[in-house]
This record gives C-alpha cells, sequence and structure tokens, in this order.
C-alpha cells in the first residue's frame, strides 16, 4: 500500500510540473501560432490568388508560379541571392573561425576584443546600412579619400554594377561576423583538453593539433553556423534596402528575393505574386537545409 500511495504522489506530482511547463510555454506557443504559423498559412494560400491587399482575392491557380519563373527581374534576384549566400557564408565562417581561435588564446585584454568583434551585431542594421553608404560613397567618403592620398583608383563602390554587390556582401560579412565568433569559441572551449594532453605526449605540433583535433571537433558549430549563416543570407533585405535607398541605379545589381518580395507586395500591391515568391524562397531554404544535413554526416564529427 505504501508503495502504490507513493507511486501515486509521484504520478501526481510529474502532471502538475507538467501543467506547470504547458502553462509556461503556452504564450510563446499562441505567439508563434499567431505571428508566423497563421501568417504562413495565409501566404500559402495567397499565392494561389491575385490580390491588391484591399479587394477580394481571385483564386488564379498556379499562374503567379508560372509567371515569376517567366519574369526576368525575378530570375536576376535569385542569382543576386545566390551570389551573395555563396559568397558570404564561406567567406564569413572561414574569418569567424580564425578570429575564434585566436581570442580562445590566453591574451591581456582579451574581453575587450571579444567585446569589438561582437558590435556589429548588436548594431541595427538599418545603422550599419547608413554608415557603410557614406563610407563608400565616391565623392566624399573615407574609402576613396584614404586611397586618394596613396593616388590609388577610387572605384565607385555602389554605382559600379560589377563591385555593388561584393561591397554590400563585404558590410554583411562584418556586420554577422561577430555572432559566429561568440559561437565557435563556445564551440572551442567544449573540446576537452585531454585530447591535447594526449597528442603532446605523442609530439604531435600546434599544426597537426589544429588539424587532427581542433577543426574536426569544431565540425558540429561550424556545421551550425553555416546552416544559420546560410538561411539568414538567404533572407537578407534591411541591409540592401538601405544601401538602395531611393536610388534606382543601385536596385538592378542589389536586388534579391526578399527585396523583390517587398517591392511586388508594397509597392506594386500585387500580393499573389510576393506571397508566391515567399512561398519559391521557402522551399529553396528547405530543399537546401535538407541537403546540408544529408551531407553532414561525410564531415561532420560529434565527440562520441
Amino acid at each position: 500500500m505504501n508503495k502504490k500511495s507513493t507511486l501515486t504522489k509521484k504520478s501526481k506530482g510529474i502532471k502538475k510540473e507538467a501543467i506547470w511547463a504547458y502553462l509556461f510555454i503556452l504564450p510563446n506557443t499562441i505567439g508563434l501560432f499567431v505571428f508566423y504559423m497563421l501568417p504562413a498559412i495565409a501566404s500559402f494560400c495567397l499565392s494561389f490568388t491575385k490580390w491588391d491587399g484591399i479587394n477580394i482575392p481571385t483564386y488564379v491557380g498556379l499562374e503567379n508560379i508560372i509567371n515569376i519563373f517567366k519574369d526576368p527581374v525575378f530570375m536576376r534576384s535569385a542569382i543576386n541571392t545566390v551570389i551573395f549566400t555563396v559568397i558570404s557564408v564561406p567567406v564569413s565562417v572561414a574569418i569567424a573561425t580564425l578570429i575564434a581561435i585566436m581570442l580562445n588564446q590566453k591574451i591581456k585584454g582579451m574581453i575587450i576584443y571579444r567585446t569589438i568583434y561582437f558590435l556589429p551585431v548588436v548594431t541595427m542594421p538599418v545603422a550599419v546600412g547608413m554608415i557603410w553608404k557614406w563610407l563608400y560613397n565616391t565623392d566624399y567618403g573615407i574609402i576613396n579619400q584614404v586611397l586618394r592620398i596613396f593616388n590609388l583608383p577610387e572605384p565607385s563602390w555602389l554605382f559600379d554594377s560589377r563591385l555593388s554587390l561584393f561591397s554590400v556582401v563585404l558590410v554583411y560579412i562584418w556586420m554577422c561576423i561577430g555572432n559566429k565568433v561568440v559561437l565557435l569559441m563556445a564551440g572551442l572551449q567544449g573540446i576537452s583538453k585531454s585530447y591535447y594532453e594526449a597528442s603532446m605526449v605523442d609530439g604531435a605540433s600546434k599544426t597537426k593539433q589544429f588539424f587532427n583535433i581542433t577543426l574536426p571537433l569544431l565540425t558540429p558549430t561550424i556545421f551550425f553556423v553555416t546552416i544559420t549563416g546560410m538561411i539568414n543570407s538567404l533572407q537578407v533585405f534591411d541591409l540592401i534596402f538601405m544601401m538602395i535607398g531611393d536610388n534606382q541605379a543601385l536596385l538592378d545589381p542589389l536586388r534579391t528575393v526578399v527585396y523583390g518580395i517587398y517591392e511586388s507586395g508594397f509597392i506594386h500591391s500585387k500580393m499573389g505574386s510576393a506571397a508566391a515568391q515567399a512561398f519559391l524562397l521557402f522551399l529553396a531554404i528547405l530543399s537546401v537545409t535538407i541537403v546540408q544535413f544529408i551531407l553532414q554526416k561525410k564531415w561532420v564529427h560529434y565527440d562520441a
């Protein structure tokens, strides 16, 4: 009887804990459903309609998606987005890895260095875009003024179609690298020192330790920052929006898929087309993520 009563009390305690747990996550769940799930479902439904945001939507089937693939502007936006992602993700991950390894050393003033690298992360993208747009200015920007001192060529960083996208990619890498550094440092600190001690006994050099211990055991973190970085870069908008501003000359070389969604929905009032573009972007991100998770089995090493 005592055992049964004890089990009954435990089960009641577990149920109470479960009830409190559900109550605590309820606000978050409601917010997720109302502000994410419902809009996603509504966007999917709107992708099959023609709607100007005011009148009643008209069902058009797959017409929006067919028109998107026929639209040269969307194709140009897709190419720009792919180029942006292909350059920004590997470069930012590689630089962040090197910085994280350097900041993981015992050096005086390391906290200050870590803070400096993280500052761009907490800076609003709008402010970053405005500052760098001024730095890139052809006539009175600081970058070109420094080049002028040394009699070097002064490129038109944003107005030259060959340089504009790469100039923005550089700003994006600078802006997001701090977050990756923090995550990679956490991954480095999670590697057991026993591996390095054992390798030192075997006479392994620092280079061998890096390639045979540090890098393989850091791959789970590298995989995480690669996935999140790819998702974020495919959805880049605010930085591009601030860089373009009211200047239509910058639009074509800097236009991305998300900027095209904004333009279709809120400038041209083509909500159905904007929703269809958003749905295609979702499928692209989902596909890339699935492929990454499949391929990670070949290069990501988890510490058993």
